[in-house]
């Protein structure tokens, strides 16, 4: 009896690459087939993987024509005897080499965000409770959700405050918001964690360093076809709401509480005046605690391969301290230490994030990416 050869898993990154190129341009040539086109759900299957496959076999495309197109003028460089034309082929060949380097940079980005999940819609939610330090953590609080909110000015990504809770001192006991936008979750994967300050209080009179702390969830927020959660399952409670509003927050109970039974995550949301919209970012921040739960237990043999390296993203772990005295920063995970917190505070994250995306690259791919 005749028995099916198992095909063999491609050795490497390149490897995989090229054998999900051609596996692309079969699908093409699937889909030009007259013999396909009746059969409606045969041409949806094919459909559906070239679509899958598009997201890394285009920009691959685009790499090997420039390649092509090099190694074309490269030889035409080699033999021609007009220096006028030499000189403009080893032009084309500088233009060429910019743009090789730009696709490779594009594909390796695009290799590493499916690897981490973060090439689904790019979205995710952040947030940040205060720790020990009394009101001085929840200053701490405020001062790294503006860190955070410039920074995602700064890159272009939508930015939404889904809850504050604020103190009498204008500090945030917790605050979460959304993210949305091309390399999100690539760049702010790795602040889940603790974060400590090192500062003179405003409210210090002696002029003594306090030292105070905060935490950090990021949490990749789903699709709602991705978390399923059962109306039967949650518990829906209404309150007063707080924050700005006046009167009206004070009169009505617009805030929200929702407990999702199975789990025992609670969500509270009370920054809008509606109770309607109150429910609905409740309801996508508990979509991705869920998520978030199931996503850790599922990548659990992963994690504990990365733990060491950058982290187990757990909020118990101190990761980073600001020392405002000494202009520093630095992210216990891999030694890094920067002196320039004044930038980083204002939203100037790239100096850290890049630091900490290449220290993961290296560890997760050695010299494939």
């Amino acid at each position: 009896m005749a028995t099916r050869e198992t095909a063999k898993e491609p050795a490497t990154i390149l490897d995989r690459l090229q054998a999900d190129f051609r596996r692309f341009h079969e699908l093409d040539a699937a889909l030009a087939d007259p013999i396909n086109a009746s059969d409606p759900a045969k041409i949806t299957a094919i459909a559906r993987e070239r679509g899958a496959l598009a997201r890394l076999a285009v920009p691959y495309g685009r790499y090997l024509e420039i390649n092509s197109r090099i190694a074309e003028a490269e030889a035409v460089a080699a033999v021609e005897t007009d220096a006028e034309l030499r000189e403009y082929a080893e032009q084309e060949i500088e233009t060429l080499k910019v743009r090789q380097e730009d696709a490779i940079a594009t594909i390796k980005n695009l290799v590493y965000d499916a690897q981490i999940g973060a090439d689904r819609n790019g979205a995710l939610i952040l947030e940040i409770r205060a720790g020990t330090g009394g009101d001085e953590a929840a200053l701490f609080v405020r001062d790294l959700f503006e860190m955070y909110r410039r920074y995602c000015e700064n890159k272009g990504w939508k930015f939404e405050t889904l809850e504050i809770e604020t103190t009498e001192l204008g500090g945030f006991r917790e605050a979460s918001f959304s993210v949305t936008g091309e390399g999100a979750l690539r760049h702010l994967q790795f602040e889940s964690g603790g974060h400590r300050v090192q500062r003179v209080p405003s409210t210090e009179t002696q002029g003594r360093i306090h030292t105070s702390a905060a935490t950090v969830a990021v949490l990749p927020e789903p699709e709602e076809v991705e978390v399923e959660i059962r109306t039967e399952d949650l518990q829906v409670d209404t309150m007063r709401a707080g924050g700005p509003g006046g009167q009206h927050q004070n009169k009505t109970e617009s805030g929200v509480r929702i407990t999702h039974l199975p789990s025992g995550v609670v969500v509270n949301c009370r920054d809008e005046r509606s109770q309607h919209k109150n429910k609905a970012k409740a309801m996508r921040i508990l979509r991705s605690r869920i998520y978030d739960q199931l996503r850790t237990k599922v990548d659990a043999e992963r994690a504990e391969a990365r733990r060491g390296l950058i982290g187990s993203g757990d909020r118990s772990e101190r990761i980073r301290t600001y020392n405002f005295p000494q202009n520093r920063m630095t992210d216990h995970r891999i030694g890094l230490t920067l002196y320039n917190l004044d930038r980083i505070i204002l939203g100037d994250m790239d100096p850290l994030t890049t630091h900490l995306i290449d220290h993961d690259r290296r560890e997760q791919f050695g010299g494939e990416l």
